[in-house]
């Protein structure tokens, strides 16, 4: 996950503030001054947003306006990181598809297919951990117990092997050695 940048732009006496209570927060804190800027160039920072009442015009860096209170200033400041957090998770490139969490779609080209929590789940679990056993799947997406005796698994994985080979003709998206099952 990208690093969060907060800028603070010709207002030392928040920055101050906020540098107090930088450690409790989910963003770095950094200072700009400049006495007659008619734009900054913010570039090489990522995830960034800029809080300044004098400047309209920030290169490469969301700019929000300083708010009287400090509570709302950590309110907006918040709500930015979460919402930008919220669009850049649209994206998860898984071989030759893209999983969008936001909605729980998985497209390839033109193609879309939409899928369930659970199918989201285990698209993750296979993923991050690039192969898994059915014990783990159990008990790590469905929250079994180990001894509990169920097709709950392979039956999940047969309807979304059978949903890519209807959507996308593919019926070697997740596959299956001795092993355990993986993303193909």
């Amino acid at each position: 996950m990208s690093f969060k940048n907060l800028i603070v732009i010709n207002s030392p006496f928040l920055f101050e503030i906020l540098k107090e209570i930088e450690q409790n927060l989910n963003f770095k804190i950094n200072q700009y001054n400049d006495q007659k800027p008619n734009q900054i160039d913010l570039s090489e920072l990522k995830n960034c947003l800029a809080i300044s009442d004098k400047i309209n015009n920030v290169k490469d860096c969301k700019l929000l306006s300083t708010p009287k209170r400090i509570d709302k200033i950590l309110e907006q400041i918040n709500i930015w990181f979460l919402s930008n957090k919220f669009s850049t998770q649209s994206n998860i490139k898984i071989g030759n598809y893209f999983l969008d969490l936001n909605s729980r779609q998985i497209t390839k080209g033109d193609n879309e297919l939409n899928l369930t929590e659970k199918e989201t789940e285990l698209i993750l679990f296979i993923m991050e951990n690039k192969i898994v056993s059915l014990k783990d799947l159990q008990r790590e997406v469905w929250k079994h117990v180990s001894e509990l005796e169920t097709h709950t698994v392979e039956t999940h994985i047969y309807r979304l092997r059978k949903k890519f080979l209807e959507k996308f003709k593919d019926d070697e998206f997740i596959k299956h050695d001795k092993g355990g099952y993986y993303l193909n």
